[in-house]
């Protein structure tokens, strides 16, 4: 058996079953991040939220999909059917591809490349076409506008994250998220991490993730009060529920860059406490509880303000930022505060 696993087909057997062991981490979560995030916002508004199908309601998410998935399928009179169906999974697969490359662990990672910032971000900004196409394909002005809306969002906030992210590299020495984990090693535990040194940038970035997933109070693609749903109004049953899948997947690997980038990982915040995979998830449901609360309390801007703020305020401080930490770093100002590739150097 152990020569099998050396053969290519077994090396092949072992992606595969490496792969749907993400797949259903990803899925798995997804089901209680829609529910926690409904409980959440109920207890924020004083109600009860969910709690009817299952055990505290546990199972109602279950039976939502289940809803979706029975229901027919309208397809809009003209809409380009092909497209129509490609947009919802298209935006669907790109989401779970992502995270070949989140590392959970010290080596719980699908494919450990050197360069899987760039993978993220080559992967996040095709999603964008989905919202295109689907907006596109139904035949409609009401989801053509929203489409459009969504890509004019989704791409000005993307320059943002890039040169946010341009710090850390610029900091660690590497565009590896392993070697950017390691990097915040230290006698410190949680002062040792990024968000100390690249602060300003952590706030931005943590602002820049609600708008490129379209989450409150940047929602605007799909604000219900204007375009009622935006691009995907046109969608229902599985489709529909695909292209939500898709957002939720979008925002928890949001949720993984920031505990990846700015806090650590699967490090431990107290040094002699053993590292893990139960700290880097409990990060990321942290970083959710933050992202639901928005959307709970903050009320939504209008699209001029979204815009200002990407074009007038984020890029310039990012980009300026990006500047300022190649000086420190460079520089070595305070040591290895902003220059972690000076320790192994």
């Amino acid at each position: 058996m152990a020569e099998f696993f050396q053969t290519g087909a077994g090396i092949a057997v072992i992606i595969a079953a490496q792969s749907l062991l993400v797949v259903a981490f990803v899925m798995i979560s997804l089901i209680f991040l829609v529910y926690g995030d409904r409980k959440i916002w109920a207890a924020v508004q004083l109600r009860r939220g969910p709690n009817v199908v299952g055990p505290w309601g546990l199972l109602q998410t279950f039976a939502d999909a289940l809803k979706y998935v029975l229901k027919e399928v309208v397809i809009p009179a003209g809409a380009d059917r092909p497209v129509f169906f490609l947009a919802p999974l298209l935006s669907f697969v790109l989401a779970v591809a992502a995270f070949a490359v989140v590392p959970f662990n010290y080596g719980w990672v699908l494919a450990d490349i050197n360069v899987a910032i760039l993978f993220v971000f080559a992967v996040s900004s095709l999603e964008v076409y989905g919202v295109i196409m689907g907006g596109w394909a139904s035949n409609s002005k009401y989801p053509f506008l929203g489409g459009l809306r969504s890509a004019a969002q989704m791409i000005s906030y993307e320059v943002s994250l890039g040169l946010i992210i341009v710090g850390i590299i610029i900091s660690t020495g590497s565009m590896n998220l392993t070697a950017i984990v390691e990097a915040q090693r230290g006698d410190f535990g949680f002062f040792n991490w990024y968000w100390l040194p690249h602060l300003p940038m952590f706030v931005l970035f943590f602002i820049s993730a609600l708008a490129e997933t379209n989450r409150p109070p940047f929602d605007l693609p799909e604000a219900e009060s204007e375009l009622v749903a935006g691009f995907m109004v046109e969608y229902g049953s599985t489709p529909y529920l695909l292209f939500m899948a898709g957002e939720y997947i979008a925002i928890w690997l949001m949720c993984a860059l920031l505990s990846l980038l700015f806090m650590g990982g699967w490090l431990s915040p107290i040094p002699g406490i053993p590292d893990g995979f139960l700290w880097m998830f409990g990060k990321m449901c942290l970083f959710f509880f933050l992202f639901a609360m928005v959307k709970a309390i903050v009320p939504r801007y209008r699209y001029d303000q979204l815009m200002r703020i990407g074009w007038k305020v984020f890029l310039p401080l990012s980009l300026g930022w990006v500047v300022l930490v190649s000086f420190l770093a460079k520089f070595e100002v305070l040591g290895s505060f902003w220059a972690r590739w000076a320790i192994g150097g």
